[in-house]
Parts: structure tokens; sequence; C-alpha cells
């Protein structure tokens, strides 16, 4: 049964139209918790399609992250160019960063392919420290627009990305390409002599998990007003989506979604117990990985089916 024949899908639309009422009543600093959040299930939903489909485990998603937030912020700052020209660029910069990290990596297999993707991750902060005059080193760089003093209108601009994102990756893992993809990442040596070409998918795969990466990195940015290694590169994030779209459930796009909005959430609920806050949640979410391996939305779809 697929999501959208199940009674998942319903729930998810009564879910989608109660997100769009919140800004009624929520107050604004709920909204732009949920704001950040929605960027990060962007972030998740690009990595679980690479992951969860390819096969190839991408240690550095904020690699990919990094350089569409950090184009666009330059872009703004020191050429002074317009918001939407600067998401673009930050966009395109994104997949051309991770076609030259691709194109050599997906030759590795095993570890090596993650170890590539992690390693690309550290050079980033460094060359952000090195060239400080354009990017404001460790302290970060201020970015003189954002795309509105108004947390209701940034919330929908977050909302309506992911809404989209969403719907696209969702589309392109249950197409054609999304079988190819989970096929190679099941049996690379039987899905190549049934004559696809392995490589080229995965590359495609990488460029469009790039795509959105760049464009939601920038987009957070511009929503932000500042750019620092700790809010975008730091390898910390990277582990958060990584376990935001395992928690959400591997190979369900949306899953990964649900789990970013999840430990956000969480860590602002449990904010008071100080220290404690990032050992709690990060116990009950390795408690769900091990005894509901599909995730949360994968656990859903698959006691919808047996029901």
């Amino acid at each position: 049964m697929t999501l959208l024949r199940s009674k998942l899908f319903y729930v998810m639309l009564l879910l989608i139209v109660a997100a769009a009422m919140l800004p009624w009543w929520m107050s604004a600093y709920l909204l732009g918790v949920l704001t950040v959040s929605y960027y990060f299930g962007v972030f998740a939903m690009a990595w679980d399609l690479l992951f969860g489909f390819a096969g190839e485990v991408n240690f550095g998603p904020t690699f990919l992250i990094g350089l569409g937030a950090y184009t666009a912020a330059i872009l703004n700052a020191q050429a002074g160019l317009s918001i939407p020209v600067c998401l673009v660029a930050g966009a395109l910069m994104a997949v051309a960063g991770g076609v030259l990290l691709a194109l050599p990596a997906l030759r590795l297999r095993g570890p090596y392919f993650g170890l590539i993707t992690l390693v690309a991750v550290l050079l980033l902060q460094n060359a952000i420290v090195i060239f400080a005059k354009y990017t404001g080193g460790e302290i970060g760089m201020t970015v003189p627009d954002v795309l509105s003093i108004d947390e209701t209108v940034n919330y929908y601009y977050a909302f309506g990305f992911l809404l989209i994102s969403g719907i696209i990756l969702f589309g392109l893992s249950r197409s054609a390409v999304g079988l190819i993809l989970q096929a190679s990442g099941q049996d690379a040596i039987e899905a190549s002599a049934l004559g696809f070409n392995i490589t080229k998918h995965k590359l495609a795969a990488f460029c469009i998990s790039a795509f959105f990466s760049g464009l939601a990195g920038a987009m957070m940015v511009f929503y932000m007003g500042t750019a620092s290694v700790d809010t975008i590169v730091n390898i910390s994030i990277g582990v958060q989506i990584i376990i935001s779209a395992v928690l959400g459930g591997r190979r369900t796009i949306l899953g990964a979604a649900i789990g970013s909005i999840f430990l956000i959430l969480a860590s602002e609920v449990l904010r008071p117990l100080g220290q404690l806050n990032t050992f709690v949640v990060s116990g009950a979410a390795l408690l769900v990985i091990l005894f509901f391996p599909d995730g949360m939305l994968g656990y859903a779809l698959r006691s919808g089916e047996q029901s």
C-alpha cells in the first residue's frame, strides 16, 4: 500500500492544514522554532534521497548546506545582489560543489564515500576561517537583507518551502529514477547487470540532494540574518540531520521531515532540563531507532498495511 492510498495520507493532510493555521494563535517564539525545524526538515529529506534510496552514506550534509548558505550570504553582503539571485546562486553552487565531490567519491565503495564527505566538511570549515575577510571566519557574517521581519511571514516561507520540497522529493523517490536508485542501493551489481547506469543515477541523486540542501541553507541564512560555522557547517548539525532522517523513517522522504520537527520540538520542550536536554533527546532517539528500525513513519505505514 502506498502512502497516498493509506489512511496516513489523510492524517498528514489534516496535519498540514493544522500547521497552516498555527500562526493564528501561536506565539512568535514558537513560530520561530518551527520555522527552523522546517528548514532542517528539507535538509533531512534531501539526505534521505541519497542514503535511503541510493544507499550512499553522506556523513557531511553540512558541506552542501554550507556551500549554498555562504555563497548566498557573500553575494548579498559583498556584491549587494538581491535575495532571489543569491538563493539561486547558492543552490547552483551547492550542485557544482556536489558534482566535484561526487564524481571521484562515487567511484569508491564502503565507508570511503562517507569519509570523503566528512573530510569535505572539515575543508569547508577551514576555508571559511582562512578567507575570514569575506566569510567572517569563526565569528560569522551578517547579511544586510532578510526574508522578512515578520515571524508569521517567515513561518509561511519555510512551511511552503517544506511542502514544495517534500512533494518534489517524494515524487522523485516514487518515480522510475527512485526505483533504480533503490535497486542500486540494495544490490548495485545486479542493477548494473540489468543495464542501469548506477553511477549516473547516483550522481543525479547527489545533485538533487545538493540543490535542495543548498537552497534550504541559503534560505535559512536570510531567515536568521547571519551565517556562521556553528549554525551552518558544524558537524553536530550534520549528525542531527542524519538522526532525524533515520528516526523519521529511512526511504520514506516525508519521515525525515517528521523526524527533524520532532527532534527540534523535543529539544525545545526539554530546554528547562539544561545540559540533560541533549542527553534525554538523544537517548529517546536511540531507543526509537533500536526498537523501531523503520522509523516513526515507516512503523506507521507498516501498521497501516497490517490493519
